[in-house]
């Protein structure tokens, strides 16, 4: 198998210290510097052949990214050469006292580095146990270990030993298969949960916007429309008064839900009887002029102006 290394990488300090050739990557071992250190420092901790150690990989107290070992090669980082001969194995930044916390720069860049290394190497899922005999012998598909199954030390401290789950759980939500689907020119959204897709109801990107998909189960582009301080004007011409800036939902059952939109700076209703303002999930909808209109104030807690999304 040909192996490649991360492209978050941004220093490369090659150790001596390593064994060229591998068995495989299918494991993750993290562990602690035991320092908050930058990646610099840490290549010059496994410079020197007297060392005797080294790490595929180290993250530093910023988040940078250090290379000392490829991925082709073998670490000399767990005590372990069966582990080390299957694991690609990172040190991480941190405090020099228990439970030797890491920073939030750090531990990000972890979350991304596991993920990127997971998905070049065909690693579908992580698996984490907190019993060390399903660690160490891959017991239930398990494929996280730690220093301290093979050597009598607290590494990789109690900090990141009790995120472990929580690191694998983070992994695994960036390893999942996008969600997102193209119909045509149109968006679609799977459920993760089910695998089905999804229809009347709220759904959130990785940017944390959230999108509106419709009864019919296509993302609504202009049902969610967005509205400078204009003056609203029915389809039969009665004055529908100012709308304030803002988002806007109009709903008409018999015009597919699509009924507002705002052009040159003036908002045409096209409902002649009153449509239902539809109060949607995680949404605030403050109804406006008998329940015409409604105006989006919030969306699970956060201002609609800044998590409504009409485009993908």
């Amino acid at each position: 198998m040909g192996y490649t290394n991360s492209p978050l990488v941004d220093h490369v300090h090659i150790s001596p210290n390593r064994t060229p050739g591998r068995v495989c990557i299918d494991t993750i071992t993290i562990h602690c510097v035991v320092g908050q250190c930058s990646v610099e420092t840490l290549g010059n901790v496994f410079a020197p052949t007297s060392k005797r150690a080294s790490s595929n990989y180290g993250i530093g107290y910023d988040g940078r990214v250090g290379m000392y070992v490829e991925e082709k090669d073998r670490s000399w980082c767990t005590s372990s050469t069966a582990n080390d001969n299957r694991a690609i194995t990172i040190e991480v930044a941190s405090n020099t006292t228990e439970p030797l916390a890491v920073r939030q720069a750090a531990y990000d860049k972890l979350i991304l580095l596991v993920a990127d290394i997971c998905r070049r190497n065909g690693i579908k899922k992580l698996v984490w146990s907190t019993d060390k005999n399903t660690r160490v012998n891959h017991l239930n598909g398990c494929n996280m270990t730690v220093h301290r199954d093979y050597a009598n030390k607290s590494c990789p401290g109690t900090w990141l030993y009790d995120r472990m789950g929580q690191i694998a759980a983070a992994v695994n939500a960036k390893l999942a298969p996008d969600p997102w689907g193209k119909d045509g020119d149109e968006w679609r959204y799977r459920s993760p949960a089910s695998g089905e897709y999804v229809a009347d109801m709220w759904v959130e990107s990785e940017r944390g916007i959230w999108y509106y998909i419709g009864a019919d189960g296509i993302m609504v582009h202009s049902g969610l429309t967005h509205v400078h301080a204009c003056r609203g004007i029915y389809r039969d011409g009665r004055d529908a008064g100012v709308f304030p800036a803002g988002w806007y939902y109009f709903r008409d059952d018999n015009e597919n839900g699509l009924l507002g939109e705002c052009r040159s700076g003036e908002v045409t209703v096209t409902a002649s009887t009153a449509p239902q303002v539809q109060a949607v999930n995680k949404a605030v909808f403050n109804p406006k002029h008998d329940g015409r209109f409604g105006q989006c104030l919030t969306v699970n807690g956060r201002p609609a102006e800044d998590v409504l999304g009409l485009e993908k």
